[in-house]
This record gives C-alpha cells, sequence and structure tokens, in this order.
C-alpha cells in the first residue's frame, strides 16, 4: 500500500489493450478449438460434409412451335397446354373434307364435352362474326385480361376463334389465279417460311415448294403424284410414290418439286425441325383448279 502508485504515459494505454485483445482472442481461439461448442440439436460434435449433391432440375423446352401464337389475333393469349392441343387438334383435320364449321367443333369439343350444342352454336357465331376481339360476339361481353378469368361461355368462343385462325395459317390455298404463296411461322429459334409456287408446263403442272428454315430440317411433301422431281438440296426421293424429301444443313434453303394432276387435291407438308420438336409441323396445300 504505501508504494509507489502505477503511472502510464497517454501513448502507452492503446498498446496495452491491442495486447491485451490478441492474448484474449488466441485464449479463445485455442478453447474453442478444444472444446468446439454445439449446435442446439446437437448432443455431440459431428462432421458435415462441404456440400450435399442434390439431383439437377430437367427443365422442359417450350414446345417448339409454341411462339406461333403471338402473331394470332387473340384478344386473350390461351394457355401453353390448350393451345398446343389445339394445333394438334387442327393439324389432324386439316386434310378433311369437313366444312369449316364441323371442323371448328370437332377441334375445341374435347375441351368442353358436356357443352356440344353450345359449342355448336357458338361456331356459327364465330363464322358469321369478325373475330378480332371476343367481345365483337354479342352474346359474350366483358372480356377479361387472363383466361382463367373467362367465363365458360368466353373460353369456348375463344378457343373457336384461335381454332379457326390455325386452321388458316395451317393451311396454303393455291391456283393458277394465284400460283405463289407464301406462310411463316414463329418457332422458339427464329422465323420458318415457306413459299408455294404452281408453274404450267406445257400439259403437266409443278408443285415447287422453297423453305427457309432457322435450323437443320427436313421437308416431306406427300401427295399421289405420278412423278417426282430431284430436289435442289441434299436429300432423296421416291419415284412413283408421292413422296419427296429434302434436307437442309444448318440455314440451307430446301426445296421439293413434284408433277401434280390438274385436279382439286390436298398435299401434305411436314417441316421436321427436331432442334426445335420432335413433332413436324403439318401444313395443307390446297391445289384448287
Amino acid at each position: 500500500m504505501g508504494g509507489q502508485p502505477l503511472t502510464f504515459q497517454l501513448g502507452e494505454i492503446p498498446t496495452v489493450q491491442e495486447r491485451f485483445q490478441a492474448v484474449l482472442k488466441r485464449r479463445l481461439q485455442v478453447e474453442i478449438q478444444n472444446h468446439p461448442p454445439l449446435f442446439p440439436w446437437e448432443s455431440q460434435l459431428i462432421d458435415y460434409p462441404e456440400f450435399v449433391e442434390e439431383p439437377s432440375i430437367a427443365l422442359v423446352p417450350a414446345w417448339g412451335w409454341l411462339a406461333q401464337q403471338s402473331k394470332l389475333n387473340l384478344p386473350v393469349s390461351l394457355p401453353d397446354k390448350i393451345f398446343q392441343q389445339l394445333m394438334e387438334k387442327c393439324q389432324l383435320l386439316l386434310t378433311s373434307s369437313l366444312p369449316l364449321g364441323p371442323k371448328l367443333v370437332q377441334a375445341v369439343e374435347s375441351f368442353f364435352p358436356e357443352d356440344y350444342q353450345l359449342i355448336n352454336d357458338l361456331a356459327g357465331l364465330v363464322l358469321r362474326t369478325s373475330y378480332r376481339s371476343v367481345d365483337a360476339l354479342e352474346t359474350i361481353p366483358n372480356i377479361q385480361s387472363d383466361y382463367s378469368d373467362l367465363q365458360p361461355r368466353q373460353q369456348m368462343a375463344l378457343s373457336l376463334i384461335a381454332a379457326k385462325q390455325l386452321l388458316e395459317n395451317l393451311t396454303l390455298p393455291i391456283s393458277f389465279t394465284n400460283p405463289v404463296i407464301e406462310k411463316q411461322w414463329q418457332t422458339n429459334a427464329g422465323t420458318l417460311s415457306i413459299r408455294v409456287e404452281l408453274q404450267a408446263l406445257g400439259q403437266k403442272t409443278k408443285l415447287c415448294i422453297h423453305g427457309e428454315l432457322p435450323t437443320s430440317g427436313v421437308l416431306k411433301l406427300h401427295g399421289n403424284s405420278t412423278q417426282v422431281i430431284g430436289s435442289t438440296s441434299a436429300g432423296g426421293n421416291a419415284p412413283d410414290t408421292g413422296e419427296v424429301v429434302a434436307e437442309s444443313a444448318n440455314l440451307a434453303n430446301p426445296s421439293v418439286e413434284l408433277f401434280c394432276e390438274r385436279a382439286n387435291k390436298t398435299y401434305t407438308l411436314e417441316v421436321e425441325c427436331p432442334e426445335i420438336e420432335e413433332q413436324p409441323l403439318l401444313l395443307a396445300i390446297n391445289l384448287m383448279m
């Protein structure tokens, strides 16, 4: 008690604090290493893996021909799955001899199996009315902004309108009064273009198909011709079968040609682009004499 009091210079106090903190930190590190703390749910020390392998989530690519819906004149977009199913039904009906009205009913009726008569009535209304907007149909007012918000009658009308436009998009009518027709189809890889020409060569008639594909693909033209003309791109032809096939490499422009009868007839054109979609795009070429 009688000794001299301990004194520090002002510049020495921070130095002592830093040393004290360094010593305390080292002691805490040693204590933690010797006696690691446990989580509340642990009763003993457990070694956890550095990472957990999770099964990868497979991304399902969008249906390759889906982008065409953006080119349809619809007031409300159809759900992707409904549009896909509707288009598949329309492709099956392309070569049918049924009038347009029954085709529309058959394309849509499976979506509303208990309302056949109403669908039939609305199909007639769609054929008689401008289809720029569903609310142009006097029996279907107050169109909403989403398909799920629509009343069943509105969903039927919208589906019928979409089916009518799809059948028109998938059909290429050609004749000597209209000997050239072009059609474009939007895909998730870009625009697919088809050009059809009808040529008179003396007593013979030739049908020429020219394609511009966004990816490598194959054109297949099916008909009942008696003679097939070789394609201009790498591919094969099958004389006397009424079918000709042209394959395109990269962004090449495939083309197929065949002699056809001077009679009203429907030919089927398959556009196969495996990089876009496994299922081919089917188009109907209606030759009208």
